[in-house]
């Protein structure tokens, strides 16, 4: 019944948290993704297993029942043994079936954790990918627009040619950019039929579903500090709770290990099939009557101590060695995060650097348009101006991308 109720208490956790995330296009991807990826089915399946270990080592052991039949009867005052019966069951000392719930309980927790941590990861991922694509997409919007631009210019040029303002050469440089352009057009458009079909894979649908891109990905800063962040991770990360969690199942082992050292008890009884007697000495009733015997109590001496002391030292190395464990991923995650949160920084950087470039960039492609259609001079530099503008643009959408990536990871070290 106690697992049954985790069971059902998780459960109804796990599906309200999901409903409440739906709040857009993104969340209810992830909704959909934990919904249906089977590789997080298949860690909560892993959890529901453990939880199902808890009643079986909190049982008593099965009861014993023996038969005997006496080949040779054994006579008594009242009548001839024939056959006998044994019924008992074991006791173990007090406390322990509660100390072996305890232990695969705590692995239970454990195994929650890593269930929590590839739901984590998964939404990382879906996130990610869904942030590739946005500039997938937007890289692709660019190019094309970019495409339209040169082709323009290709027109003025052509202009300037007749009127004799402009050689031919400028013609040329125009449809050598527009056929680099249309083949890393081409590329993008490969690239993102890759991000999609990953995309669905992680959501687990039809690998030709459709995906809302949003036309302008908004960005949005981390709501606490440096400081807070890095203490978040540390005290929420799932692999660090999984190794608290195994670390505090090491310690009832101990408890357990303790316990088994002890004397187990038996209570049982004995029935002894009795029958008629010849003697006429007996008084009615007295002939054949059966004996019961109530309680037959046994108790188990655990002499060879050796072994019970080798199974506390080898629970309390477990518990070192899981300590150890949790300390050194702390370690790991705290320069992950460092990575991460300087990535972040990058991004927020590189988000307010291409804005002006661009700007600035635009401002002069504008000028120079305007200087070659009145002199039809410096058409190289147009195009070079161009080529800034088109990367200052890309720049800027992945700049974009990869500040929202890098928040998306750090919520993912934060296990959120």
């Amino acid at each position: 019944m106690k697992t049954y109720k985790i069971y059902l208490t998780t459960l109804f956790i796990f599906l309200f948290s999901l409903s409440i995330m739906a709040q857009n296009e993104i969340d209810s991807y992830l909704v959909t993704g934990a919904k249906n990826n089977p590789g997080l089915k298949a860690k909560f399946n892993e959890y529901l297993a453990a939880l199902e270990k808890v009643p079986q080592v909190g049982a008593l052991p099965d009861p014993t029942i023996s038969f005997g039949y006496f080949i040779q009867p054994v006579e008594t005052r009242v009548g001839a043994q024939q056959a006998k019966i044994n019924i008992a069951q074991m006791f173990p000392w007090f406390g322990t079936l509660n100390a072996k719930e305890d232990v695969v309980t705590e692995m239970a927790k454990a195994k929650y954790q890593l269930f929590e941590e590839a739901k984590s990861k998964l939404f990382y991922d879906i996130k990610s990918t869904w942030y590739n694509l946005y500039f997938t997409s937007r890289a692709i919007s660019i190019t094309r627009d970019n495409i339209q631009i040169l082709n323009t210019f290709q027109k003025l040029a052509h202009i300037k040619i007749e009127s004799g303002k402009a050689s031919a050469v400028d013609e040329y440089r125009v449809e050598m950019e527009i056929l680099e352009l249309e083949n890393q057009l081409l590329q993008l458009l490969d690239k993102l039929q890759t991000h999609k079909i990953a995309f669905n894979n992680f959501i687990n649908v039809d690998a030709t579903n459709d995906i809302y891109i949003p036309e302008l990905l908004e960005t949005s800063e981390l709501s606490i500090d440096k400081v807070a962040l890095l203490d978040s991770i540390r005290m929420n990360n799932h692999q660090v709770l999984n190794l608290e969690f195994q670390e505090a199942s090491y310690e009832y082992q101990q408890v357990v290990a303790k316990k088994m050292g002890k004397p187990n008890f038996t209570i049982g009884m004995d029935y002894t099939f009795i029958g008629e007697s010849s003697n006429t000495m007996l008084t009615p009733g007295e002939s054949g009557r059966d004996a019961i015997m109530f309680p037959v109590v046994g108790i188990s001496i655990p002499l060879y101590r050796k072994k019970y002391t080798s199974m506390v030292k080898e629970a309390v190395f477990m518990q070192e060695s899981t300590l150890n464990k949790k300390v050194e991923k702390i370690n790991i995650l705290e320069s992950i995060y460092e990575k991460a949160y300087a990535d972040y920084q990058d991004a927020k950087r590189r988000i307010i650097l291409r804005n002006k470039l661009l700007e600035l960039a635009k401002t002069s492609q504008r000028i120079l348009e305007s200087e070659y259609a009145t002199d039809g001079k410096n058409f190289e530099e147009i195009l070079r101006m161009d080529r800034k503008v088109l990367m200052h643009n890309l720049e800027l959408e992945k700049s974009r991308s990869d500040m929202s990536a890098s928040i998306a990871f750090i919520h993912y070290l934060m296990g959120k």
